[in-house]
């Protein structure tokens, strides 16, 4: 294999696809990037057997061919080259060669043939999405799913797909997020709505990472067991996390009897400067509604205190609920607007976080014991 590809070009791909590849691998050709040589250009791609990423850099292919090259010394050598370089990379036995002006680099590679390719079984559901709604309703839920959690069905975000609509759901058991979006009718092969995948949660980082700012359309294909995404050049195929996603409606409480509005920047603001004394395992603070007021107040084992309070839109009995500091902040850096109005019952109840006017997403914060 023998192409040459301006590093301008080259470096993006490799940031496409290098982000899946895993530092530890439980196989040697895992911690190498495959490149194949096309009529046009080239193919790459990366796998942790998990998730597998792929994208095509324009190149002048002088011979064509496969290669795997290491995915961590490619990038860094790539990177540290002058910004207007053209690189040369040309294989042959076991050995890789790099050239970019007067810098030369030799790399060992592994058998092309030994790269893991996922198995792809036919879509049962096809749903095209703009890439914006999709970046939208994982950034908005993705910090309330579970991580490493024996409910491994909690390790990742849930994907409900039907009726004109798409619903996000992530939950950990101490919080809730639910984000839903318009999208057009399902191409399925004899699924009935609504159509439940449970998307894992590293699959749920690298496709954020993916989905950038652009508009264009992102393509969705999912069976029972995988999730395939089209983003122009980018194709990414992922295992989905097998199992039963809980009954989410059960956890939203409803028919809560008091509201309140806040200053979301204030009340982030009053949160930050009071979670500095709260307790560091715990992170709680004492939450307190009042007609007109809102008052916080954390303390800690060595009995040291903070107390902060900001202006309430709330007319109502005093109620004061215990709410984990990082939970509430998770919640306010995925509401858009610039007020918050939170709905709850007393202080042993869950309360439900909003923004003011988003009927389309819900926060579910339990309470705590202070």
């Amino acid at each position: 294999m023998k192409i040459l590809v301006e590093r301008s070009v080259l470096l993006p791909a490799l940031a496409v696809v290098g982000g899946v590849v895993e530092r530890r691998q439980t196989l040697p050709i895992l911690g190498n990037l495959l490149l194949v040589a096309e009529e046009d250009g080239v193919r790459l791609r990366g796998s942790d057997l998990e998730i597998e990423i792929s994208t095509r850099a324009a190149a002048d292919v002088q011979e064509g061919g496969a290669v795997t090259l290491p995915a961590r010394k490619l990038i860094d050598i790539v990177r540290s080259l002058p910004e207007d370089g053209r690189i040369e990379i040309k294989s042959q036995d076991d050995r890789a060669s790099l050239v970019c002006n007067r810098s030369r680099f030799t790399l060992s590679t592994l058998a092309a043939g030994d790269f893991p390719s996922m198995e792809v079984p036919e879509a049962q559901v096809r749903l095209d999405l703009d890439r914006e709604l999709l970046r939208r309703l994982l950034d908005k839920t993705a910090f309330a799913m579970a991580h490493q959690d024996v409910r491994y069905y909690l390790n990742g975000v849930l994907l409900e797909l039907g009726g004109g609509r798409i619903v996000a759901v992530a939950t950990d058991g101490h919080r809730l997020a639910k984000v839903v979006g318009a999208a057009e009718e399902l191409s399925t092969t004899g699924e009935s709505d609504p159509y439940q995948v449970i998307i894992p949660s590293k699959t749920v980082t690298e496709l954020r990472r993916l989905l950038g700012s652009a508009s264009e359309r992102v393509r969705l294909e999912l069976s029972d067991r995988t999730l395939r995404v089209e983003l122009g050049e980018t194709v990414m195929v992922s295992k989905l996390v097998e199992g039963q996603y809980p009954e989410y409606s059960r956890v939203i409480p409803t028919g809560l009897e008091r509201e309140a509005k806040v200053d979301k920047e204030r009340l982030r603001g009053a949160l930050q400067r009071t979670a500095i004394l709260s307790n560091e395992k715990y992170k709680g603070v004492r939450v307190t509604f009042d007609e007109g007021r809102l008052a916080l107040q954390t303390q800690n084992p060595e009995k040291e205190e903070a107390e902060d309070e900001l202006e309430l839109d709330y007319s109502g009995e005093r109620v004061s609920v215990g709410f984990n500091v990082a939970y509430v902040l998770d919640v306010l850096g995925a509401v858009d607007g610039s007020e918050v109005a939170i709905e709850f019952r007393n202080a042993e109840s869950s309360a439900v976080w909003r923004g003011v006017g988003a009927e389309d997403e819900v926060f579910v914060i339990m309470p705590m014991r202070l």
